[in-house]
């Protein structure tokens, strides 16, 4: 089969695509590619809280080792994305590699490849492994203790050096009264541990060894956060609700009555934060999916706004190049000036809490200092889970311009940068685009309230699916 990578990595199912002959083709060209930049290059490797993590890992382990690629392997159970991430900045490695599947179903697990900047791989160096897997598994050879004897697999932590790069950059003494009514729900990722460790007054959900993510995908959305939305709803000592996706690389985040906030609100925060707290100034980089609300605040704040196509690594590939202040998409992952251009929930969370700490306001407060410059906004998303033919027809319609309207709602213009964004009045929009790691149809809508974003969204399947 050929192995093709996706938004973010290669993903496929368990014991199906994904099994250890494929993962260790996927390795040799990562593996080969490495050797073409350097004869002797370093990869951090990590794994998450899937199905058979180290068993994989121990694969890719062995097949790097044997190539001359030097591994500094955290076996510690498991580890988050960010923290492969940082890690190899750290440790001035070539690349970093981590098997995850992220937010993915628990059937799923994947590679995800981080570069040497400490952030998801450019297109062309992914286009670039791709060409190197091979059509069939390499050869094992020899142990891991016999590659560890050699210094060729060497043992790192990498979540120590996380949580110490956590204590150099937050001030989280003065954070620690305000972790008191801070409820964290870890949906059996990787980030498990962060939290109870630095603020162990907070209150913690999910936060075992569960390789099965209790039959949910690990995805910190609204419909997979009820039991975190209920709680706060219910217990008026808590303010805040925190979770992150199966890697922590995504963040999810609900106010004191338990009401889902959305990244384009959680982006908006951090430029009020960073642009109207602290002065910082630098361009802020979206995808395509983001509200366009945010080109108000960036004006009152005199920044640049830079629109990408949807998937991190468009906007980490900017991020790499400098003058970045905040990067970030609609489903969660998000970037700040001051540390690696990389996704991460929970540094992104900690900046929240900070600014939260410092000003003394709930996160309602500062959610209404944002609307002062942009005015109030609601955004959803649902996702169709559709065949692939149905899929295509749909999509066909799209890129023809077949759908002057969705019911009552006249399309207006269109955009095109990635899916299809349907401009429906100057502040009301709907939007398609497939999955690039799911079967999946995503339609996106904003309005001025929830009701007319329900609507438009209702009105925009009936029109596509008649239901």
């Amino acid at each position: 089969m050929t192995i093709k990578f996706g938004t973010d990595g290669w993903r496929a199912i368990i014991a199906k695509d994904y099994t250890i002959e494929n993962v260790a083709r996927v390795a040799q060209g990562t593996a080969t590619w490495l050797l073409e930049m350097d004869p002797s290059p370093t990869v951090v490797l990590g794994s998450d809280c899937r199905f058979g993590g180290r068993m994989f890992a121990e694969t890719v382990a062995l097949v790097m080792a044997q190539n001359g690629v030097k591994v500094l392997w955290d076996q510690n159970d498991f580890v988050s994305t960010p923290m492969v991430s940082l890690g190899t900045v750290q440790n001035k490695a070539h690349a970093g590699v981590i098997l995850t599947a992220s937010h993915n179903p628990p059937s799923y697990n994947g590679f995800k490849i981080k570069a040497s900047y400490g952030g998801p791989a450019i297109p062309s160096m992914i286009a670039a492994v791709e060409a190197m897997i091979p059509d069939q598994p390499p050869p094992i050879q020899n142990t891991i203790a016999y590659w560890k004897e050699r210094g060729r697999i060497v043992d790192v932590d990498l979540y120590t050096a996380y949580l110490d790069e956590i204590r150099r950059n937050f001030d989280l003494e003065s954070m620690q009264p305000l972790s008191a009514h801070l409820a964290f729900d870890a949906m059996y990722g990787a980030g498990q541990r962060v939290i109870p460790d630095l603020f162990p007054k907070a209150l913690n959900l999910h936060g075992s060894y569960n390789p099965g993510f209790a039959g949910q995908a690990p995805e910190p959305i609204a419909r997979n956060l009820t039991e975190l939305s209920q709680l706060l709803a219910s217990d008026p000592s808590l303010g805040m609700g925190l979770a992150v996706d199966g890697d922590a690389d995504r963040i999810g985040l609900l106010n004191a009555s338990g009401d889902f906030v959305d990244s384009h609100h959680i982006l908006m925060l951090l430029v009020a934060y960073l642009a109207g707290v602290q002065g910082k100034k630098g361009d802020v980089v979206v995808s395509f999916s983001v509200s366009p609300r945010m080109e108000r605040l960036c004006r009152h704040f005199g920044l640049n706004l830079v629109v990408t196509p949807i998937g991190f690594k468009y906007i980490c590939e900017i991020m790499t190049q400098g003058g970045v202040l905040v990067g970030g998409e609609e489903s969660g992952g998000i970037a700040i000036d001051g540390y690696i251009p990389e996704r991460d929930g929970l540094w992104i969370g900690l900046t929240l809490m900070e600014y939260m700490a410092k000003s003394g306001k709930t996160l309602e407060n500062l959610i209404e200092e944002v609307y002062a410059v942009s005015g109030p906004f609601y955004y959803d998303r649902w996702d169709l889970h559709i065949e692939n033919d149905h899929k295509a027809r749909v999509l066909d319609g799209l890129a023809s311009g077949a759908y002057a309207a969705f019911g009552p709602y006249t399309v207006q213009r269109t955009e095109t940068i990635d899916g299809y964004k349907c401009w429906l009045t100057d502040d009301e929009w709907v939007m398609f685009r497939a999955s690039g790691t799911e079967p999946v149809l995503r339609i996106y809508a904003e309005s001025n309230s929830r009701s007319e974003t329900e609507a438009i969204l209702k009105a925009a399947q009936t029109t596509l699916y008649g239901a």
